[in-house]
């Protein structure tokens, strides 16, 4: 098995979408092998892709919102492990930026992610991380979150953070109500153990 130091430095130099990707890939991801809460999010946003740190924008401050956490914790590699489904930014579409590549889960999760042993939380962010992480998921993202509950302790399904989706987060104030202090409680608890 190779050391997750190794592997970190092998995914840094993949070039196996290049040809597929509208700039020079740059993989955007963290992990340590004491990583307490893995972050499944999407793919790089062009700022995040330009930066080279992960929820470097709008998205991120609002998701560290959610989790009750600051920069200092979030980007603190023993606390999350932040692998996207796609690590690389995978350019813009006519509704936003495109899906993750799938070379990454292909090639570089299934070697990655048996390496993250002290991982106690899974947060799926959005319809791509949750179709691997939560095999058991619901027709649609909605009732997936919807369903929260089903899936702890181990796992939570949430939403992308984008301001994009403040209609979705005005028609389910539940999510604020219900499902985010549970989110903080869960996050903390992670941490401290």
């Amino acid at each position: 098995m190779t050391a997750l130091p190794e592997l970190l430095g092998k995914i840094a130099e993949c070039q196996a979408c290049a040809s597929s990707l509208p700039h020079a890939p740059r993989p955007v991801l963290r992990a340590s092998t004491r990583s307490r809460i893995l972050l499944a999010g999407q793919a790089p946003g062009s700022r995040v892709h330009q930066s080279g740190i992960p929820w470097d924008d709008a998205s991120g401050r609002r998701l560290r919102e959610w989790l009750g956490v600051d920069e200092a914790v979030f980007y603190n590699e023993d606390c999350f492990a932040i692998v996207p489904m796609g690590f690389c930014y995978p350019g813009t579409g006519a509704n936003g930026d495109l899906p993750p590549r799938p070379e990454c889960r292909r090639l570089w999760h299934p070697q990655l992610l048996p390496l993250l042993t002290d991982v106690r939380l899974v947060l799926a962010v959005g319809a791509y991380a949750q179709a691997y992480h939560l095999p058991d998921r619901k027709a649609t993202l909605t009732e997936t979150v919807a369903g929260w509950r089903e899936y702890l302790p181990r796992r939570m399904p949430l939403p992308h953070p984008s301001p994009r989706n403040r209609l979705w987060l005005s028609r389910h104030r539940w999510f604020e109500e219900e499902l985010l202090p549970e989110l903080k409680l869960r996050v903390a608890a992670a941490l401290e153990s």
